[in-house]
């Protein structure tokens, strides 16, 4: 395969990941936001190699492969032990949903609330949406053989040396 072809072959795999993992956040609500604009990647071919990472807000990966809470577990290697998720970070997403805590049909205040959804995702964890896995392993299984077979690539070690995190 020619370099330049590889890199065509690279640049569709990497808009076909980003494009998909986006439609998964939209499906989970979850588009417009940070994470959702936040999603990168690039891809360099050589001659003899190439180069591919994405890069996301850090808490995608999060919502991607899971955290375990306290009292449901999940299959991932995240998990609440002591320190649950900062109240602070539910501020600008409770908005965005419109949640507006009551109290005796009084607005309470929001601070009430961000505790109440740190607590809540502390002991119940996140569930694993594997909105950028599914398709990052779906375009995988669509690269042509002689591109694996040229690289010899893996795609477990693919994945897990391309994707690194920037905190945006």
């Amino acid at each position: 395969m020619k370099q330049s072809e590889l890199q065509k072959e690279l640049d569709r795999f990497k808009n076909y990941v980003i494009s998909e993992s986006q439609k998964n956040l939209r499906k989970l609500g979850k588009d417009g936001g940070k994470l959702y604009d936040s999603i990168e990647g690039r891809v360099k071919a050589n001659a003899n190699s190439f180069e591919m990472e994405f890069s996301m807000e850090e808490y995608g990966l999060y919502q991607d492969k899971g955290v375990s809470g306290t009292e449901r577990k999940f299959n991932t290697p995240y998990k609440y032990t002591t320190k649950a998720p900062p109240p602070k970070a539910f501020d600008k997403w409770a908005v965005r949903k419109g949640l507006a805590p009551r109290k005796n049909g009084k607005f309470a205040s929001r601070k009430s609330l961000q505790f109440a959804l740190s607590r809540y995702i502390f002991k119940k964890g996140i569930k694993p949406s594997l909105f950028f896995t599914r398709p990052f392993e779906k375009a995988y299984k669509k690269l042509p053989q002689d591109l694996v077979d040229a690289f010899g690539v893996d795609a477990i070690k693919l994945f897990n040396d391309s994707i690194y995190l920037t905190k945006k």
